[in-house]
């Protein structure tokens, strides 16, 4: 049975006094705090700060949570004394408090919002703070007011451009080399709260596309690291800045790279429908993506449908991408696509086929020769990538006959499976031990069901 919550207290200020009336309108509309969060683009959790009033609002928020809970103005009206009682408290006080709630935010768990006081700029600057308030900011976990002005650039150089992207190619280094958890987490957020302060620089307009696509790619690697470190709510909500900084910058290949990640997520929290419709999203307008995005793209398509059993559909969006694979072409893609190569074209559609097997008895000969292409072609730095094939191979070989090749395949999989901090691939190993377990009189099984429960433990 869930806890009651526990009682507020509206006495302490204007802003516990929103806090309270907050909670009241949602438990009126018999609303969770997740459900009012995803109709204002917030995790849960950050309703539940605001209403104990441990995080900021503003003025746009507030009268979002207004409209979302059909308040009829009462919180708008409710906001404006918020702000006028901040007001009558001196500009010092107000900033003194202001740096405080801050800081308090910093040690929050991702998915939060700031509220910020915005400088009089030029116009270019206006539109820029336009496209953060109507939806981008709200994905950030920390707002772009979070750093101090001295601590930015007066005008955005080139310099500070390559030095996002330098942040997104560190992190996504690491990602794949260690997971999503652990020191990367760590490390992400305070870059990206640097990053996004950016937007809210004076930029020449020469630069501006450059500038979000490179926030949007760093957004995108804290998604996918989010979502493998199984923090999904945030994972949705880096992923959709994603989308926003990419279209703003009308770069269609970040747009492709952001829209495949939310389809695997979707797909593999076992909503494929979701993902299908994220895939199909993504290759809008596929006449712009390289042949390497479009098979990505398709094999998201193929991984949905054999989730959903649909050998069929399956089948055709996996030859229809590896008929597009086989039209790339060395140099015409992103940097961020250099991941994408023969060994993680055939782990992606092997994934697809294993799904295909376990679920719909579809042949394994055509995953297991895709999976076995994929662990010996992955180069080092995708040590992740090789272990979930690995993985991979080993359930599909232990589902369908073959125990003493899974045993071994398993036990290489696991000696990369414990470098990782990926919830994914301890996912992976746990099917696998599942799958194992009627045979586990073998000696062999066994041992390495057991293994599989210790590497996990650790």
């Amino acid at each position: 049975m869930p806890q009651k919550p526990r009682p507020l207290d509206d006495s302490q200020s204007m802003a516990h006094w929103f806090g309270v009336e907050l909670r009241t309108w949602r438990e009126l509309r018999g609303l969770s705090t997740t459900a009012l969060g995803a109709k204002v683009h917030l995790s849960g959790s950050s309703i539940q700060r605001i209403e104990k009033a441990e995080r900021p609002c503003n003025a746009d928020l507030a009268a979002s949570l207004d409209d979302a809970l059909d308040a009829r103005g009462a919180l708008r009206r409710l906001w404006r004394r918020v702000e006028a009682d901040a007001d009558s408290q001196g500009r010092d006080a107000d900033k003194l408090r202001s740096e405080a709630l801050v800081e308090a935010s910093n040690l929050a768990a991702p998915g939060t919002l700031e509220a910020r006081t915005l400088a009089e700029v030029d116009g270019s600057d206006v539109e820029r703070r336009s496209f953060l308030a109507g939806g981008a900011a709200v994905l950030g976990p920390i707002g772009v007011g979070a750093l101090g002005h001295a601590s930015l650039p007066k005008v955005i150089r080139n310099d500070d451009v390559e030095q996002v992207w330098m942040a997104s190619a560190l992190l996504a280094q690491w990602d794949n080399q260690y997971g999503g958890a652990g020191l990367v987490r760590s490390a992400s957020i305070g870059l990206y709260r640097w990053a996004t302060s950016l937007l809210d620089v004076r930029c020449p307009g020469r630069l501006e596309p450059e500038l979000f696509t490179a926030v949007g790619r760093l957004a995108i690697v804290m998604g996918a690291s989010a979502f493998d470190a199984y923090e999904h709510d945030d994972a949705r909500f880096y992923l959709g800045a994603g989308v926003k900084f990419a279209e703003h910058a009308g770069n269609w290949h970040l747009r492709a790279s952001a829209m495949n990640w939310l389809a695997r997520q979707a797909i593999w929290v076992g909503e494929p429908d979701d993902g299908l419709t994220h895939a199909e999203n993504g290759l809008v307008r596929s006449d712009r993506l390289t042949p390497k995005e479009q098979a990505m793209l398709h094999n998201a398509r193929a991984r949905a449908h054999a989730k959903m059993r649909d050998i069929d559909a399956a089948v055709r969006a996996i030859g229809h991408s590896d008929e597009i694979f086989s039209h790339a072409a060395e140099g015409e893609d992103a940097p961020w696509m250099s991941y994408y190569d023969r060994a993680q074209h055939h782990g992606d559609t092997g994934h697809a086929l294993f799904d295909l097997t376990i679920l719909a008895g579809h042949s394994p000969a055509a995953a297991a020769d895709r999976l076995k292409i994929a662990i010996e072609e992955h180069r080092d730095g995708y040590v992740r990538s090789r272990a979930l094939s690995g993985t991979k191979l080993a359930s599909l070989r232990m589902a369908t006959g073959d125990p003493q090749e899974a045993v071994a395949v398993g036990h290489r999989a696991l000696d990369e499976v414990g470098r990782l901090r990926s919830q994914r691939a301890v996912d992976d190993v746990q099917e696998l031990r599942r799958i194992a377990a009627s045979r586990s009189r073998n000696v062999g099984v066994a041992d390495l069901r057991e293994r599989i429960r210790t590497t996990v433990q650790a």
